[in-house]
């Protein structure tokens, strides 16, 4: 989804761990800008901003505008980042140029709605299976989410990749048949319960069994 934000970078000549720490200290951060006939370009970017945008509600499916001190102002999204792991601070991004003309593939979330009838009337348990989609679609057109009601699911129906409506020029890529959520019998756990309680009491037998013998054995002695 294509949002009117604009973030300015800077064009950087050197690379290495030197050149990455030196831009951290000044509250910067390394990235690549990929894509397009000018090719890949290396750039400085502010963290907090992008860091913004991943958190926001479209995510890394944003479309936002890299303005560039000296050069392009065009189109971008969020390809790949890399975090810190101690302290969760973004450390390097990845940008791709964005032909709005031109179709694109993206990954969507999908949604869950409703609390379905297979759990509150017959007990049984609902599934998550798949949070997200692939499609393919013009970048102004990349929804926010895909939005599921799964109300009526009764034990044994499924919501599929196929069941999801689409409008526009969007198109989908995933399998059709994959599985978004479900509802399941928890019945089925009951003979592999039933099992286990019954298997516990048979082996206390062999333990009496033996303790009888041992005493019969003690006993025959002391009568000897």
């Amino acid at each position: 989804m294509r949002k009117d934000v604009t973030i300015t970078a800077e064009s950087r000549d050197s690379r290495g761990k030197n050149e990455a720490r030196r831009l951290r200290a000044h509250g910067s951060m390394p990235g690549v800008l990929y894509g397009g006939a000018a090719g890949p370009l290396p750039v400085a970017v502010n963290p907090k901003e992008l860091t913004r945008i991943l958190n926001s509600k479209t995510g890394h499916n944003t479309i936002f505008n890299l303005s560039i001190a000296g050069g392009e102002n065009t189109p971008v999204m969020i390809i790949d980042w890399q975090y810190d792991p101690i302290k969760d601070s973004l450390l390097h991004v990845d940008l791709k140029r964005i032909d709005l003309t031109k179709r694109i593939i993206v990954k969507v979330p999908v949604v869950t709605a409703g609390d379905p009838k297979g759990v509150k009337i017959q007990g049984g348990l609902h599934e998550i299976v798949t949070r997200e989609i692939e499609i393919e679609c013009l970048p102004d057109e990349i929804p926010e989410q895909f939005n599921v009601t799964v109300s009526e699911l009764l034990i044994g129906q499924a919501v599929r990749a196929g069941d999801i409506p689409l409008t526009g020029s969007v198109k989908l890529l995933s399998p059709a048949d994959a599985v978004i959520s479900h509802v399941v019998s928890l019945r089925a756990e009951e003979p592999a319960a039933t099992e286990a309680a019954a298997a516990t009491p048979a082996a206390e037998p062999e333990v009496i069994k033996k303790g009888k013998k041992e005493e019969e054995g003690g006993e025959g002695a002391k009568k000897k």
